[in-house]
């Protein structure tokens, strides 16, 4: 007798994973060693059949038994009877939410008429971007896989599943219709610099979307579980990349530096108290569960960089007034010239008795009282007024401004993210209605 479940989880973009646990774990593992558990049985004696219906679309035991066998090899996991559970139930959701991922491409190619699921050329470009990433060619990774006991087409149709998924949600909502705007990039960094002066965390971390696995309860056994194993030596990016929810997966987890104010309240309670190094206890929040490993923090700087640029004419401090005069009026000309800093060299050296050069990067305390006086409150592209000095005047380019301590992304950088994050959202609230209109029945 099958029963009809109707479930409300919803997963991130489906991401695309490096292959083999052994390729990039530079990250390192949890450095606390934990006595290993009794081997359970490998995931070949599931009972042959069906392991789901999804809208009249069966996912077989077979399917269920290679998928799960290709979480191991990827993630590192050791087979124990707690981490075969776990697998288990990945591997079902992962599939459930390919076929209906897949499904609802392929409706929509049926009506607007072009093509979305990706093809077999797509799919060995990307297992070959995979394998040079491992220092391998497709095929030696296909065959690493088989000698795992992975059937190639298992990998080929994760891989196809979730190409075809990003692909969609990209197509769909990406581009000019989920743009973001100049001042969410300007809030983002203003807040950056905000913090500049307190601590910031290098993290890389795992979350468990508690609507996805089945409940908090769920999630939080789950993250118990998946530190077990990387206290056991699963590598962290590894078991990101195949376990957690969140956009940084596709990464291995890898969070980067961040500031006080980008962390959750219960996330940043519990790192506070962390050291480089050390990987916490599950931690709650409202939707799921995260497991952080702290890789490194750094105490804040109050300090300011500027990065400058000069252009200038040699005037001794005796000089005649009418000399000094001529001198200024000539930069003045030059100043409005200069629209870049990249103007600087180039319009100087077309006048007579002007000098260009670099004067790199400097704490803005160290520098010469007049020369921190004409560049206060100017932004980077900005030049200063014909400055006085014994040696002469000069005019102060500003090339570049940030807080010391902190290295800011780049405008381009923060729109990405910011982008990633919208296109998150909308994968799961889409893959939540799909699975709420579903039905999905089990044996």
């Amino acid at each position: 007798m099958m029963r009809t479940c109707k479930t409300v989880a919803g997963s991130a973009a489906a991401l695309i994973f490096a292959c083999m646990a052994g390729n990039a774990l530079a990250q390192g593992a949890a450095p606390v060693a934990a006595a290993p558990q009794e081997a359970a049985p490998p995931p070949n004696q599931l009972a042959e059949g069906v392991a789901a219906i999804v809208n009249d679309q069966i996912i077989s035991t077979y399917d269920l038994r290679q998928r799960m066998r290709l979480l191991m090899v990827t993630s590192g996991v050791q087979p124990t009877q707690q981490a075969l559970q776990q697998l288990q139930q990945e591997a079902l959701r992962s599939l459930i939410d390919e076929r209906l991922e897949l499904q609802e491409i392929k409706r929509e190619e049926k009506e607007q008429k072009f093509k979305i699921v990706a093809d077999d050329d797509d799919v060995k470009h990307e297992i070959d971007r995979i394998a040079s990433g491992n220092r391998m060619t497709g095929d030696q990774l296909l065959k690493a896989l088989a000698g795992a006991g992975v059937g190639q087409d298992t990998m080929k149709e994760q891989i196809r599943a979730q190409m075809s998924w990003a692909r969609w949600i990209q197509g769909r909502y990406g581009g000019s219709r989920m743009k973001v705007s100049q001042d969410q990039i300007n809030a983002v960094l203003r807040q950056l610099q905000a913090e500049a002066a307190k601590p910031q965390f290098q993290i890389s971390e795992i979350f468990l979307d508690a609507s996805r696995v089945g409940g908090q309860n769920v999630a939080q056994d789950g993250a118990n579980q998946l530190i077990a194993q990387l206290q056991k030596g699963a590598p962290f990016p590894a078991v990101a990349r195949q376990f957690s929810s969140a956009t940084t997966a596709a990464n291995g987890g890898d969070a980067g530096w961040l500031a006080e104010s980008q962390l959750q309240p219960e996330v940043r309670e519990v790192v506070e108290q962390m050291r480089p190094g050390q990987l916490s206890a599950p931690i709650p929040v409202r939707d799921g569960v995260y497991i952080i490993y702290l890789r490194d923090k750094r105490s804040g700087s109050g300090s300011e960089m500027v990065n400058l640029k000069q252009a200038a004419i040699s005037l001794p401090a005796g000089a005649p007034a009418d000399q000094v005069e001529a001198a200024r009026q000539k930069l003045i000309a030059l100043k409005g010239q200069i629209k870049s800093c990249a103007d600087v060299d180039a319009k100087a050296g077309k006048l007579d008795g002007v000098l260009a050069g670099d004067l790199g990067e400097a704490d803005v305390k160290d520098l010469a009282p007049a020369f921190r006086d004409a560049i206060q409150g100017l932004t980077p592209g900005q030049v200063s007024d014909p400055i006085r000095t014994e040696a002469g005047l000069h005019l102060i380019a500003v090339c570049g401004r940030r807080q010391g301590g902190l290295e800011l992304p780049s405008r381009d950088e923060i729109e990405s993210r910011l982008e990633d994050q919208q296109l998150s959202l909308v994968s799961r609230r889409y893959l939540r209605d799909l699975k709420n209109s579903a039905t999905i029945e089990f044996p």
